[in-house]
């Protein structure tokens, strides 16, 4: 290869899944697409990708091209980006992932402002359901909130975060106030589906005493605004972030119940590939982040 545009070509290709997805990406035709990547495996000698009408599968050579080679873009692209940033600001395209009502709320305006301060870097939001599940090496950043699983991504603290079983005062005088965990397995109860979690089952503790309850739902949805809505109408009991509904407390739309059991916290976290490889946008936008939720987040202030 002469140069590193057949490579972000491959790339390309495995990142879309197909190559009429890519054909797409790019704005060429598939026959364009097929060509160009003939010339490819024809200039290396070997074949890269299997294509057959329902499946496309990279080969060996054609794995260990698209491993090695993204490395060697995105050591190139920091190269460029720093040359770069010696004759002016931040420079390059930021691509965030993040879960909608946090997003949407908290997320978005931040972008925003760090977008404004820095004009020449293009910042891509996307909000989802379920972040986790997306290609994570789509995006430069992946906003997460609550616990990790095993994951080869970067995690860099953004806030502190608790999770509150609430009510609205109607329901509470109506069903009356739970006094243990386990009296909420008799009220009904709205939960939130994301990331592919079992959402009907809360856990609990009071010191080292620890409680676990499966509750009965009635009324689900994967976007946690709904519930919270659902909650304030008097529907059922929610499990939810201290970032959602603390405003509706102080309110008094909604009531923390049993304060004496603590939920595991749900910490706000951003994750980023490796530390040490991070371009300077990423870097910086990592800084602007955790500086605009110090030292209170909004929710505690």
């Amino acid at each position: 290869m002469t140069d590193t545009a057949d490579i972000r070509f491959l790339l390309t290709i495995q990142q879309n899944g197909s190559l009429i997805a890519a054909s797409r990406k790019l704005g060429l035709t598939a026959s364009a697409v097929t060509q160009r990547l003939q010339q490819i495996e024809k200039k290396l000698g070997s074949r890269l990708v299997e294509r057959t009408a329902r499946k496309l599968t990279f080969t060996e050579e054609g794995m260990l091209l698209c491993l090695r080679g993204a490395e060697l873009i995105e050591q190139l692209d920091t190269l460029l980006e720093d040359l770069r940033i010696h004759h002016g600001g931040l420079v390059g395209t930021l691509k965030v992932n993040a879960p909608l009502g946090f997003g949407r709320r908290y997320l978005a305006p931040v972008i925003a402002d760090f977008q404004q301060e820095n004009p020449d870097v293009d910042v891509a939001l996307t909000l989802s359901d379920q972040p986790l599940t997306e290609a994570a090496d789509r995006f430069d950043v992946v906003v997460h909130i609550g616990e990790l699983r095993a994951s080869n991504l970067v995690g860099h603290t953004i806030a502190p975060n608790a999770r509150f079983v609430c009510a609205s005062p109607a329901f509470v005088k109506r069903f009356g106030n739970p006094e243990q965990p386990d009296d909420l397995a008799g009220l009904p109860c709205i939960v939130l589906r994301e990331n592919q979690e079992d959402v009907s089952l809360w856990h609990f503790s009071k010191g080292k005493t620890g409680r676990s309850v499966r509750v009965t739902s009635k009324l689900s949805c994967n976007d946690g605004d709904v519930i919270r809505r659902w909650a304030c109408e008097g529907r059922g009991v929610i499990l939810r972030s201290e970032w959602d509904v603390a405003d509706d407390i102080r309110q008094g739309r909604l009531v923390r119940l049993l304060p004496g059991w603590k939920a595991p916290d749900a910490h706000v976290i951003a994750l980023t590939h490796n530390r040490s490889g991070l371009p300077r946008r990423t870097r910086n936008f990592m800084q602007y982040l955790q500086a605009r939720f110090k030292p209170l987040p909004p929710w505690r202030v």
